[in-house]
């Protein structure tokens, strides 16, 4: 029999380990494969990428930094296929943000590309349909068992590469749906914006929604210019038919919008205090390590020396010593201690040009606001304040910190899971939405469809409501028949509606602290719980302790991805050659 590859998962992860199986082929010169793609949506985009959702639904990224295609920047060991990035294959602006229709037809050429690129005895087969369950023995031919199939796919080796996944809901989750049919409520538990049923949510109706981030973004486009609303200049023109969003969160701010532009100089040398060295260091403790003590220094060392390394190259008139004595001082210098905090403080007097990742991350600590059309007001300077920063080069720190915050993550990926706090905080920085997205934010907030509920908003249900009540507000509740949680869902293996990992994880498939699949760092193999790694399953993506910094990655920037992919699709082809050689003897 031919041998045969599954891979579960046919969006960007699954078509990035394709590219990289036909870039690394022919090295494996002779190899005859079978390929078969599980995914009930189509290949390339897959379920978040496919073609077939709103076309007012953006991408989050600049469509110059969105790449499928490795280059002389990545770590690998087999070829680099350089490639078109999504603005030079769609002749756009790099500067555009694309909407997610056309990033899916990107991704269907690439996957096309990928498949013509196979050599001549290597198939492909997509499977519209759900996997289900994965079975056999460790050293033979698993079977995938596929919905609506009775007889299960024959694989030498299996990669699961599912991508984002449904959760069963959470005990509080659980209780306030329990009371919202009870009631006559309505509420929309953690989802994909895009797949949500919003028709519940009624025209000039209150809504209380937690969550400002992404996700927030999808459900306010959708319930506007969704429901027939248009903008003329800053101005929202409202077409009767939107609720009103009562938005609030742990932070009670939206994401910091995308810097809006371009690097100029000379670039901060990263990594500097977090490279390959140090994360060498604390994998190879004998005790582990603990992330807020062992890591977070590292982490906050090293943005620092990326703002100020910017600062004192591009704006040294707002600094008092040289550069190569700060410098030195400042690579002496404990993290986090006295010492470097009052180094800061004599080299750079104004306060405001320092780097202060606590203050960024709590920006309404301590605020205070008597009434809520008050903080409606506060809310919009702070926004408004953002945008204005956020495009103005004068404060190029903040893209120094970004690429720190690129830097950075490619290093920590090797950790594997190090908890949800990092990946939060680092989407509030270097992931928020487009700026003309906070635009209309503000235009929705003077036009009342959207109002800001503040931070560290508490929800209860009670006396036949929901009930938000914000620190921010000190006193005041809002009252509405609608809850919307507007994140994604956080699926753990106990937790995730995929019955596939669900039943890997029953069988004795090991889940980090964080409820992810846990996989061999080196090229993907899955863990199980006595230490050993499963020799023909493999998993990559968010659902596993081998995650990007999200689904897609800037050009040049050495992506984790790429060399995750890359290690992977080198594993599975140096074990079906293996494999093909023992069945010829």
């Amino acid at each position: 029999m031919r041998p045969s590859l599954v891979i579960v998962g046919a969006g960007p992860r699954g078509t990035g380990i394709l590219e990289r199986i036909a870039a690394n082929a022919p090295e494996y010169a002779g190899l005859e494969l079978d390929i078969h793609l599980v995914d009930p949506f189509p290949p390339g985009g897959g379920r978040v990428w496919r073609q077939a959702q709103s076309p007012l639904l953006w991408m989050n990224s600049q469509s110059q930094d969105v790449t499928m295609f490795t280059d002389d920047t990545v770590e690998l060991d087999g070829p680099v296929l350089p490639g078109p990035a999504l603005h030079e294959w769609a002749d756009l602006d790099g500067r555009a943000f694309a909407d997610r229709q056309l990033q899916g037809a990107y991704l269907r050429w690439v996957y096309e590309q990928s498949v013509a690129a196979l050599p001549p005895g290597v198939t492909v087969r997509h499977h519209p349909r759900r996997a289900l369950r994965v079975s056999g023995p460790r050293e033979g031919r698993q079977q995938v068992w596929l919905d609506g199939d009775a007889r299960p796919l024959l694989a030498d080796t299996v990669i699961l590469a599912q991508g984002h996944l449904d959760a069963e809901l959470d005990e509080e989750q659980r209780e306030l749906s329990a009371y919202a049919r009870e009631h006559g409520l309505v509420h929309l538990p953690p989802d994909f914006t895009a797949d949500s049923d919003l028709s519940a949510l009624a025209p000039g109706e209150d809504v209380l929604v937690r969550g400002f981030g992404l996700a927030f973004v999808d459900l306010m486009v959708l319930l506007t210019e969704g429901r027939g609303g248009r903008y003329e200049g800053d101005t929202y023109i409202p077409s009767g038919r939107e609720p009103v969003l009562y938005v609030g969160s742990r932070r009670g701010i939206p994401y910091h919008s995308k810097i809006g532009y371009d690097w100029t100089g000379e670039r901060p040398p990263l990594p500097r205090f977090l490279g390959p060295a140090e994360i060498d260091e604390l994998l190879a403790r004998p005790d582990g390590y603990d992330f807020r003590r062992d890591v977070w220094p590292l982490i906050d060392k090293e943005l620092g020396f990326a703002h100020y390394h910017r600062l004192f190259t591009a704006h040294p008139g707002r600094t008092a010593v040289a550069w190569a004595d700060f410098e030195e001082k400042y690579a002496a210098a404990e993290p986090l201690s006295a010492e470097l905090q009052a180094l800061v403080a004599s080299a750079v007097p104004d306060p405001a040009h320092r780097l202060d990742l606590t203050a960024l991350d709590h920006p309404l600590d301590g605020v205070r606001h008597t009434s809520y059309e008050e903080l409606q007001e506060g809310l919009r300077g702070y926004i408004t304040a953002d945008l204005e920063r956020r495009h103005d080069p004068a404060h190029s720190p903040d893209l120094a910190v970004f690429l720190g915050l690129l830097s950075v993550y490619g290093q920590v990926v090797r950790l594997g899971d190090i908890g949800s706090w990092w990946h939060g905080f680092f989407s509030y920085l270097a992931s928020g939405p487009p700026g003309p997205r906070l635009r209309q934010l503000l235009a929705l907030s003077r036009a009342g469809v959207v109002k800001f509920a503040g931070a560290d908003m508490r929800v209860t249900a009670e006396d036949g409501v929901f009930r938000a009540t914000s620190a921010t507000v000190p006193g005041s509740v809002i009252e509405a028949r609608v809850l919307v949680e507007a994140r994604l869902p956080h699926p753990t293996l106990a937790r995730t509606r995929d019955q596939l990992l669900r039943e890997l994880y029953e069988e004795g498939a090991r889940a980090t602290p964080a409820g992810l699949l846990a996989v061999d760092p080196e090229d993907g193999r899955i863990l199980h719980r006595d230490g050993t790694a499963h020799p023909r399953r493999f998993a990559l993506g968010p659902h596993t302790n081998a995650r990007g910094a999200g689904a897609f990655t800037r050009p040049r920037t050495n992506s984790p991805s790429f060399r995750q992919n890359d290690a992977t699709a080198r594993a599975v082809l140096a074990l079906l050659r293996d494999l093909s050689c023992r069945a010829a003897a």
